[in-house]
């Protein structure tokens, strides 16, 4: 029988207001038809990493396997209620904002991390200079580096708080949060490109080793689809996130709409 999980419920904080990225700011959000500036996807995704990490703890952060799908925003100050069952070992997670279902997703404890071969992933630098973005910036087969970034001591704490986690494990262990390997998946664009307004629209993580407060993370990412949809331009990314140069943190996968239809019509 399913069993289902005490409900986490969070304040929402839209971390990204002063980003480039001004579909997190009100007014510009407001022009594509949104209430508000978007809550980060990549937020919403740790919010829900929240039970999976609550059920598996330091395991789930070694090995567990967790995606997400991104339906409705989020929006600052509102609370989010994360609800999962759990069923033959399986999360199913759903995020509730304003009675409306706002993202899904399913999490697991798979038995062992499965290999990685760093070698497989080509270790490119991100661009030396950023500029507008066209199709050929995510053309289909290119490899794509990002900026090294680091999250300790107080940047850490920052973070935890940013993003309402209170779980003791990270501060006692000296681990980083699985949402910054997120994070670093959005440098992937970010850090290649001049972006107008784009939204994350969903992930899949297989994580291979536990981040440790302190690794410089990079991503090593393959463009594997650019495509319309509605009047969209989608980017699909494969990538593996290194610690370090040599320890790799996870496998991912990650869409993002970078052109929204009212602006790639423009």
């Amino acid at each position: 029988m399913p069993n289902r999980l005490e409900t986490y419920r969070v304040q929402a904080y839209n971390t990204a207001k002063q980003s480039e990225n001004k579909m997190h700011d009100d007014t510009v959000a407001r022009r594509f038809g949104f209430s508000g500036g978007l809550v980060p996807g990549v937020d919403v995704f740790a919010y829900m990493m929240h039970v999976p990490i609550a059920r598996w703890g330091r395991e789930f952060l070694s090995r567990g396997l967790v995606e997400a799908r991104f339906i409705k925003p989020v929006y600052d100050g509102e609370a989010a209620d994360v609800d999962a069952t759990e069923h033959n070992e399986l999360l199913t997670i759903e995020v509730f904002s304003r009675t409306e279902l706002c993202a899904t997703g399913t999490a697991s404890l798979p038995a062992a991390a499965p290999m990685a071969i760093l070698d497989d992933y080509v270790a490119v630098p991100a661009v030396a200079e950023r500029k507008p973005v066209a199709l050929s910036t995510f053309e289909t087969g290119k490899w794509l580096g990002t900026v090294p970034r680091r999250w300790a001591g107080q940047d850490a704490t920052d973070y935890l708080a940013d993003i309402r986690e209170a779980d003791p494990i990270f501060a006692r262990e000296g681990l980083g949060h699985p949402g910054l390997i997120q994070r670093v998946m959005n440098r992937v664009l970010v850090d290649n490109t001049i972006l107008g307004p784009w939204i994350h629209v969903g992930s899949r993580m297989q994580l291979l080793s536990a981040v440790r407060s302190g690794d410089e993370i990079t991503a090593r990412a393959k463009v594997t689809a650019n495509y319309e949809k509605k009047g969209h331009r989608f980017v699909e990314l494969d990538a593996l996130v290194v610690a370090n140069g040599t320890t790799p943190l996870a496998h991912c996968q990650h869409t993002a709409i970078y052109q929204p239809r009212e602006q790639a019509a423009a």
